[in-house]
């Protein structure tokens, strides 16, 4: 009896097709809506590396100064550290790696004279980062221990702006030039992570662009290479290069890799016995809770998804509701006129269950032309979304997950709407209808 109904419902499409088109076309725009923002913050919500997130930690402890400071007042400590605290937690020997990195932007120049000085931007950081955030590389590989402790002169590049400046080549062994430097080329990467949740995860502005590059992280202090973006010095003036060195400015970014989630209690002792001795030394002026972070923790801490992008979802869901409304009006003008085909199948017998079976079936095909074409739509908006964002470039793609849930939604949607108007349907007395015919 189902494949009976399914067949009517599919025949009901071609009975007025302007108010069917009507209807499906207004499904479509709000499931089309809804699933692109959803699409946008299931991803950017998600877990970047799922794989060792419970094993990756991020430490905070709070070095600001005592004037003005309020115990009571919310916790507002920098979420970055300074190069004391950076430092002094990578030669810990914590946990199984350490990573610490700031974000750089250079000038660079090439020896092709069709392409201009370009800024470019990426990170400083220490070569255990790639081993603990599994990071791919097309050519080449990171740079050595040896590179590492000679602070040599290395850089690694997106494949992005290695085919800007190389073209199809492998250019690993070829030379750039960054901010009056000569530097080697020793690895390209793949495409990498290149969501907006990783670029809070590294606590910079780096690889939003397409132009990215890698450096090492002591490299980068023997050229002095300033911070990209703003310093935080806790209220005092930025002293320079050097003071960023000696103050308690904050622009590093730190993470520990521990074996197992298990490792954290030993991290957490650890980073309450450090931030006590730096009290001891004076450094440490406040007394507030020393935290670590894991991954998920920390992208919450950043805010990664922000209060205006479920701002947006509430508004696209409300856009849905919007277009159910016109489409229970629709349904209601389509149904009205058939009220005579239903009084001659009440009189021949037809129950009202079986009546609202039929038109609800009919209502489920609608829904699901109303899905297929809702999908259309959010993957040309989703299209669009790429062509104009670099930042949600990689983002903007539909997975199963998403595509099951735009046909789960439409489908859903269409019967919500299409119950009011199938009651309707059923209440129509045979009689009446009988004798008007």
């Amino acid at each position: 009896m189902f494949s009976y109904y399914l067949l009517l419902g599919v025949r009901s499409l071609r009975r007025n097709p302007a108010l069917t088109a009507l209807m499906v076309l207004t499904l479509a725009i709000g499931v089309a809506a809804s699933v692109s923002t959803l699409t946008i913050l299931h991803v950017m919500a998600g877990n970047p590396i799922p794989q060792k997130s419970e094993r990756l930690f991020v430490p905070r402890i709070d070095n600001g100064p005592l004037e003005g400071f309020n115990p009571e007042d919310e916790d507002r400590s920098d979420p970055q550290a300074s190069y004391t605290d950076a430092t002094n937690f990578l030669k810990s020997g914590q946990g199984e790696r350490r990573a610490v990195l700031y974000g750089v932007s250079m000038p660079l120049e090439t020896e092709r004279r069709d392409l201009a000085v370009m800024s470019v931007k990426g990170i400083a950081v220490t070569r255990d980062f790639f081993a603990m955030m599994d990071v791919p590389f097309l050519h080449g590989q990171a740079w050595t221990d040896a590179d590492e402790r000679a602070a040599a002169d290395v850089v690694i590049l997106s494949n992005a702006l290695a085919e800007k400046l190389f073209g199809a080549a492998n250019p690993v062994g070829k030379r750039i030039r960054l901010k009056d430097t000569q530097y080697q080329v020793v690895g390209v990467l793949k495409p990498w992570l290149p969501v907006p949740k990783f670029y809070r995860l590294i606590g910079s502005g780096a690889f939003a662009d397409e132009d990215e590059i890698m450096l090492p992280f002591a490299t980068a202090i023997r050229h002095r290479t300033d911070p990209e973006g703003s310093v935080s010095c806790l209220g005092r003036a930025e002293p320079g290069w050097q003071g960023f060195l000696d103050s308690e400015c904050n622009w590093m970014q730190v993470f520990f890799e521990t074996k197992s989630a298990a490792g954290r209690a030993e991290l957490q002792d650890y980073l309450d016995s450090y931030a006590a001795e730096q009290r001891k030394l004076g450094r440490l002026k406040r007394k507030q809770p020393n935290r670590l972070y894991d991954v998920m923790q920390w992208l919450e801490y950043r805010k990664v998804v922000a209060n205006d992008s479920r701002l947006a979802a509430w508004l696209a869901f409300g856009f849905l509701l919007l277009c159910l409304v016109n489409t229970i009006g629709l349904l209601l003008a389509k149904f009205s006129v058939r009220a005579s085909e239903v009084g001659i199948r009440r009189a021949l017998g037809a129950s009202r269950k079986e009546i609202f079976r039929q038109f609800l079936t009919e209502t489920a095909v609608i829904g699901l032309a109303g899905g297929v074409l809702g999908l259309v739509l959010a993957g040309g908006a989703l299209a669009l979304i790429r062509t104009q964002s670099k930042e949600l470039n990689a983002i903007a793609n539909m997975d199963w997950q998403m595509l099951g849930m735009t046909f789960l939604m439409a489908l859903g949607a269409a019967m919500l709407a299409g119950l009011l108007p199938t009651w309707r349907a059923c209440q129509v007395t045979p009689a009446i209808q009988l004798k008007s015919q």
